[in-house]
């Protein structure tokens, strides 16, 4: 188990960290999102013991993780950390590169090792390739095999799908995160992508200004945000006046909806006025004001621009919000 105590940090006087505590089950899958800036890199790092910590500690297994104030090569055992500059030997091939770190003494356990990763990030028609040929997308994918190599006890991703186009991007996250599960292999993904989030992770942290926001299971941070902000992090959000949805209740509450949660409802008394459509592929996000604040919903279909309209969501839903 992952143990991380009340640790803060700081670059000079600067703080990044500021008292950040959470534990990690074996086998479990943590997501890290936030803003740009939030100290979602970084923590990734002190976990791995790349920097000292200020205060607090880390431990893995019972057994406290140190920084370079006591180790010549900062890092830890049984963990891999995957940065965002991928640190690939570019002179040397595919292959080798996620081979670096196995042994040379059983080469046919070693070959077939390196062809499994390969073929999981689907990279093994580039197995006799330099690295230095790649795009970044294919240098990222190569990278992520070479940290799953050795199996680690614990994953570290630091934004691991950034550069990797979105048709492939899809089938990677199912690929990766299905071994990781098969494997037992625990995973903190630091993101700016929901998906990851959502789809593939336990539990979700958000963080800001180097502060927890929140902490819970994915799925309940999604539907119940505590904050616009934590809602923000998983697309368009409004606050809505609750008495405009359930009459009689009190005109100073507001609640969170996505804007997929809103519809049309000319009954609605939440009127607002269409100001711009945009064309999503399965349908319309609409960008319309009410009172001079801004209102997203989507639509299947295009909505003529200054037509005023009524919006409205579910009762379950909104109920289940309060």
């Amino acid at each position: 188990m992952l143990r991380v105590q009340n640790i803060s940090f700081a670059y000079d006087t600067q703080t990044v960290i500021d008292n950040i505590d959470f534990t990690l089950e074996k086998g479990g899958n943590l997501s890290v999102i936030g803003e740009s800036g939030c100290g979602k890199s970084t923590l990734l790092k002190l976990i791995y013991g790349l920097y000292d910590l200020n205060s607090g500690s880390v431990s893995w297994n019972g057994d406290d993780i140190l920084g370079p104030k006591f180790h010549l090569v900062p890092g830890a055992q049984n963990m891999k950390y995957l940065a965002q500059d991928f640190d690939l030997m570019p002179y040397v091939s595919v292959a080798e590169n996620v081979g670096k770190f196995l042994s040379n003494m059983y080469p046919a356990e070693k070959e077939a090792r390196v062809t499994e990763l390969l073929e999981m990030v689907e990279m093994h028609q580039f197995a006799q390739t330099k690295a230095k040929y790649l795009s970044g997308g294919q240098q990222q994918r190569v990278a992520l095999a070479r940290v799953l190599a050795l199996e680690p006890e614990l994953l570290l991703l630091d934004e691991p799908f950034s550069n990797i186009d979105s048709f492939r991007k899809g089938a990677l996250r199912r690929n990766l995160f299905a071994y990781l599960k098969h494997k037992g292999i625990s995973c903190i993904i630091a993101s700016h992508d929901s998906i990851d989030a959502l789809s593939f992770s336990d539990r979700t942290l958000v963080m800001r200004n180097g502060h927890i926001v929140t902490l819970g299971e994915s799925k309940s941070v999604y539907l119940r945000p505590d904050s616009r902000y934590t809602a923000s992090l998983f697309g368009e959000v409004n606050e809505i006046p609750l008495h405009l949805l359930i009459p009689f209740e009190d005109k100073e509450k507001l609640l969170l909806l996505y804007a997929h949660e809103l519809y049309p409802d000319d009954n609605s008394d939440l009127k607002v006025v269409v100001k711009q459509c945009y064309f999503k592929g399965g349908g319309y996000l609409v960008k319309a004001v009410r009172d001079r604040k801004i209102i997203f919903f989507e639509s299947p279909y295009e909505i003529p621009l200054q037509q005023e309209l009524g919006l409205t969501a579910d009762m379950d839903l909104v109920l289940n919000r309060l």
